[in-house]
């Protein structure tokens, strides 16, 4: 995800050295304005909903199961793009020089290429998952005692993702630097860019097509291998199953209706970066790509630029519409912050309209509390001793 502007340069000869076309004004651009606008609702909706994500995760100890803990590593690899690179890759079309530094350069493009690792490859552990769960040729991953097998391989397998993407990060990190695009012995402007000039032109055609291969070909051609998998499986074992297997019947549909998701969140990620690897692979690759930029690639390339951060906010929100679990524990996660302060509020005003009342009003409130109890344990103590009369 490079974001350099050559919509109003041309290249001159073969020493990759600009040339102006034109006098660009950054103020009359339409993406000056609405590219930090789009950035800060993605940085505000993907935040919120990414970090909800998690503390559900945190706070409720029933949604630890194996398909949630690959989708809270999705959530933990939006929120690293959002936090380290959104609020700064944001005004790439505003700025004409990139003003942050070699640090936060080095640091953003790393952690793009993390995030997109660890997005694809999660979703390629949980298409496999979702294969094991359903066509079950593995059973005792699945059947071990309380789970706790398969929860500990799920864990090992979210840090080898990380791991893994850690790795193909690194010429990110090695690499990026900011670059001067000059004519004429004149800097015309500053971009960071992970392609040194001193590793040649080959270098960038070469990565171009590896992070294609890695982070979008391969993983979506593994995912469709296993889903087409699973949709024999179905097809074949719809019309098989005995009717007194009703139990069964209900555990296959939960587990379909978990790869449904799964794959809502492969087709998101497949339409949000395909733009961006069409004009990544024209632009590096295509001899002739400087001199036949025209509008339709500029736009492409925003297009691509954008939602491939977008990406990072909508899974939530797909989550949110495909699953009635999470829903429940979004609203409440979601009420709890929005009426957390008017809660406080009102048990404010409580006190200090008992404390103004005197102190009567309030021991009377805590006796009728401590009565409350007692009738609830006597009520209690009363139906556990019928329960007892009923079994002998």
């Amino acid at each position: 995800m490079i974001a350099v502007n050559f919509s109003n340069f041309i290249a001159d000869g073969s020493n990759d050295t600009l040339t102006p076309t034109s006098d660009y004004d950054y103020a009359g651009r339409p993406e000056t304005y609405i590219v930090p606008i789009l950035f800060a609702v993605i940085f505000i909706v993907g935040t919120i909903g990414n970090g909800t994500l998690v503390l559900i995760f945190v706070r409720h100890k029933q949604m630890r199961n194996v398909p949630n803990i690959y989708i809270l590593n999705l959530a933990l690899g939006d929120l690293l793009v959002i936090i380290s690179c959104v609020p700064f890759t944001s005004t790439v079309y505003t700025f004409q020089t990139w003003p942050y530094g070699l640090a936060v350069c080095k640091v953003s493009e790393m952690a793009k290429d993390v995030s997109i690792g660890v997005s694809v490859f999660t979703l390629t552990a949980l298409s496999a998952d979702r294969y094991f769960a359903i066509v079950n040729p593995m059973r005792k991953l699945h059947t071990s005692v309380g789970g706790q097998f398969a929860t500990r391989f799920t864990v090992i397998v979210a840090v080898a993702i990380w791991a893994a993407a850690a790795v193909c990060a690194v010429p990110a990190a090695r690499f990026s630097y900011i670059r001067q695009f000059r004519a004429h012995n004149i800097t015309l402007f500053e971009a960071c860019y992970p392609f040194p000039e001193d590793l040649g032109p080959a270098y960038p055609k070469a990565m171009v097509i590896v992070k294609f291969l890695v982070y979008y070909a391969v993983p979506l051609a593994v995912i469709t291998c296993f889903y087409v998998l699973i949709a024999r499986y179905l097809v074949h074992t719809s019309n098989n199953m005995p009717g007194e297997l009703q139990g069964q019947i209900r555990q296959v549909r939960a587990r379909k209706k978990v790869a449904k998701t799964v794959l809502a969140f492969v087709l998101m990620f497949a339409v949000c970066f395909l733009p961006h690897h069409v004009f990544m692979l024209w632009f590096y690759n295509y001899p002739k790509s400087t001199d036949e930029y025209n509008t339709f690639w500029h736009v492409l390339r925003i297009v691509g630029f954008c939602m491939s951060f977008i990406n990072s906010c909508i899974n939530p929100i797909a989550l949110y519409l495909v699953s009635g679990t999470f829903r429940k524990y979004f609203d409440r996660q979601l009420f709890r912050w929005c009426a957390g302060p008017m809660a406080a509020a009102a048990t404010d005003t409580n006190v200090f309209m008992i404390r103004k009342n005197g102190t009567v009003s309030r021991d009377a409130r805590i006796s009728e509390s401590v009565a409350a109890v007692q009738r609830a344990r006597v009520h209690d103590g009363s139906r556990n001793r019928d329960k007892q009369q009923q079994q002998q």
